[in-house]
């Protein structure tokens, strides 16, 4: 079964395009958290940034950068955040690799927020923890 990013790039759902090339596609998001909310997408489904080939994610991350650009340059936005979410535990709610550009303006447009709680971390073994994760990516 096609996700609705799938459905969108074959055409069968239409959506407001600010770019597309033989790779990626950027649409508007349907629900713009601030004006000019883009989602980047590459036109081959992989199910997350995790799963996404290297220069793919060059790619796509490339696109991002000059959406952000023009966003910056000809909406008045004053930054961009620039992201993706891998899995629904992380707010992935479309299973097709995606990265969002989300305009940034002073004011307090849109009810878009990150916020990052940290967790009491005086019983985590830190040393262990980084090893652990170094051993992984040495295989």
């Amino acid at each position: 079964m096609k996700d609705v990013f799938c459905k969108i790039i074959d055409g069968e759902i239409p959506s407001s395009k600010v770019y597309e090339d033989d790779e990626v596609i950027a649409i508007l998001d349907i629900s713009q958290t601030t004006r000019g909310h883009t989602l980047v997408i590459p036109k081959e489904h992989y199910d997350s940034f995790l799963s996404c080939p290297t220069d793919l994610i060059a790619k796509v991350f490339a696109v991002a950068r000059r959406i952000g650009q023009a966003e910056v340059s000809i909406l008045g936005a004053k930054g961009v955040n620039i992201l993706t979410n891998c899995g629904e535990a992380a707010g992935q709610s479309v299973p097709h690799f995606h990265v969002h550009v989300i305009p940034r303006y002073t004011g307090g447009e849109g009810g878009f927020s990150i916020t990052m709680k940290s967790q009491n971390t005086s019983d985590i073994d830190l040393p262990r923890l980084a090893y652990q994760i170094k051993e992984a990516l040495d295989e």
